[in-house]
């Protein structure tokens, strides 16, 4: 196994792949470097002697710039590095994409759920949706009738472990008697559900639709209105209160203007035009199920691969994401987009620093100018409130190899792979495009980005992750990757597929790739339950337009 990886030729910031000791002699290439100081994995080293305000390159792109000098082979880090990049402009030369080989794929479907309007789903939810936070108790009131009476719930391993030490406190037992070892496995729900063909009821609950700007309303509607139209969706049951700034009209205006073919169930119900609650409630249950044992005889079939909208995202990132995991979704993002389907990239503050590279790889001179006139806007309005691109880093992504914007935007980039880019969307647009990568604006915050994601159409998100987080999303299967084996094995309860062997060196970035895109396929297919989905871990999250970094 290689203990160090110069990313990209013209690197001068040289990455530990495993622990490196202060004086110790790493080679690569026919050239070696004496440490000066220990170099921990995920780290980089100075290729180089750096005066100060030197510039930081990795990636083939300027990543940082050094606020005192760095003698070659120390340890680059953010005592002496702080965040830089190239300048950028509109679309600057043409793009010729050599596509991957899809030959072994040509032909192959996945099982999905074909709708009237648009792709095919890779799953088939019924929504429940609040307009307002005013309506989240009645939400509540629907989840407990709905959930275990239809056979999507079970009593959780740890309502099971307090239950046992309920029952041995009142035996008198003692703390120390009461081990923590008490704790069972989560096991696998029996197959009880009532509706065999509907893979569950998600309850959207958010703390939005009134109390601030109408342009908040605005934006909620249209991204609820994603979320109906959404091809993993088979109807949605709506409750509104009356008064609030969310109204129904609004998000009937949205769903007329960005869905105006939506043929599938929507039940609305506003409680300041019911007799009473409980009159409402009851309709809303009902009516409900009625159409619930509707859309159940809806059954899976063949359905093309390009009828797949796959989200690539990334969260609790290190310094190995944007070389193993991130590299190997982007193969898999290229494989799809040569078979027709649409890889979509997000999360535009962990952009900055590859603007130009993928301004060069728009189709049109207007999409890059459309992405470059977001970016902008969107830092302007962080600089505006005292912040920045270069606040992006959490203090995990800076501990493990991280430390400025720059690097870890460099490295989320890769997510997105090679082909070229067909659209360019803001905020809760819908995606249109297929056979490339489409971008689309959202902020680095994980569960915002994918809560956006699922509401512009993604029926399939691939996560990577190098620290380890649980984040899912309501009616999206989320695949989660780990960047190493560690984690993997770490935390087996979140993590779907390890890219661990191509920092190891038993595997390339193009076989995980490829192994990455059969995972999609069997889990678009029905045939694999991600993790997040097994665990019930419905994150959603609306960006209220602020800065979110």
């Amino acid at each position: 196994m290689a203990t160090i990886l110069q990313v990209h030729p013209a690197d001068d910031a040289i990455v530990a792949l495993s622990d490196l000791a202060a004086g110790s002699a790493p080679s690569l290439n026919g050239r070696s470097w004496t440490l000066r100081e220990k170099i921990p994995a995920k780290q980089k080293f100075a290729a180089h002697d750096f005066a100060v305000g030197d510039l930081v390159t990795m990636y083939g792109v300027t990543v940082g710039r050094a606020t005192q000098p760095i003698a070659e082979g120390a340890l680059i880090h953010t005592h002496n590095v702080v965040h830089a990049t190239s300048a950028f402009s509109g679309k600057q030369r043409d793009y010729v994409w050599t596509p991957p080989d899809v030959s072994k794929w040509q032909g192959r479907s996945f099982q999905g759920f074909k709708r009237s309007v648009g792709p095919a789903g890779t799953a088939n939810y019924w929504l429940v949706i609040p307009l307002v936070f005013c309506e989240n108790r009645n939400l509540a009131f629907m989840r407990e009738a709905l959930t275990r009476s239809l056979g999507y719930g079970k009593t959780s391993s740890y309502e099971r472990f307090a239950q046992r030490l309920v029952e041995m406190h009142r035996a008198g037992a003692t703390k120390a008697q009461m081990d923590p070892a008490l704790l069972e496995e989560e096991k696998s729900a029996a197959e009880a559900r009532v509706f065999k063909n509907i893979d569950g009821v998600k309850f959207l609950e958010h703390g939005l639709g009134c109390g601030g700007t109408r342009q908040d309303a605005q934006a909620l509607c249209r991204l609820l209105a994603g979320y109906i139209h959404s091809s993993n969706v088979a109807g949605a049951t709506i409750l509104s209160l009356g008064c609030q700034h969310a109204q129904v009209s609004l998000l009937e205006s949205e769903m007329a203007a960005l869905y105006p073919k939506l043929e599938k169930p929507l039940l609305i119900y506003e409680q300041q035009k019911c007799k009473s609650e409980r009159d409402m409630m009851a309709d809303a249950i009902r009516d409900t199920f009625v159409h619930l044992a509707a859309a159940n005889e809806q059954t899976r079939e063949p359905c093309p691969l390009s009828d797949l909208i796959m989200a690539v995202e990334c969260g609790g990132s290190d310094g190995f994401s944007g070389i193993s995991a991130n590299p190997a979704i982007g193969h898999t993002a290229d494989l799809l987009a040569a078979l027709g389907g649409a890889p979509v990239l997000s999360e535009f503050p962990e952009l900055c620093g590859v603007e130009q590279s993928l301004s060069d790889r728009c189709v049109t001179a207007a999409l890059a100018e459309k992405f470059v006139g977001l970016m902008r806007a969107y830092e302007g309005a962080a600089q505006a409130c005292g912040s920045g691109f270069d606040a992006n880093p959490s203090p995990g992504n800076i501990r493990d190899g991280l430390i400025t914007d720059g690097i870890k935007s460099a490295g989320a980039a890769k997510k997105g792979g090679t082909s070229p880019i067909v659209d360019v969307l803001d905020y809760a647009e819908p995606i249109r495009q297929r056979g490339g990568l489409t971008l689309y604006c959202t902020p680095g915050n994980d569960v915002e980005s994918t809560t956006a994601l699922a509401g512009g159409g993604c029926n399939m998100m691939l996560f990577t992750t190098g620290l380890g987080t649980p984040t899912g999303n309501p009616v999206c299967p989320t695949l989660k990757i780990s960047t190493n084996s560690d984690l993997a094995k770490r935390m087996p309860d979140i993590i779907d597929f390890d890219t661990g062997p191509i920092i190891t060196g038993e595997k390339s970035v193009e076989q995980m790739g490829e192994e990455m895109l059969e995972l999609v396929i069997a889990t678009a297919s029905g045939e694999y339950t991600p993790k997040a989905v097994a665990l019930g871990q419905d994150d959603f999250l609306p960006w209220k337009r602020g800065v979110s970094l």
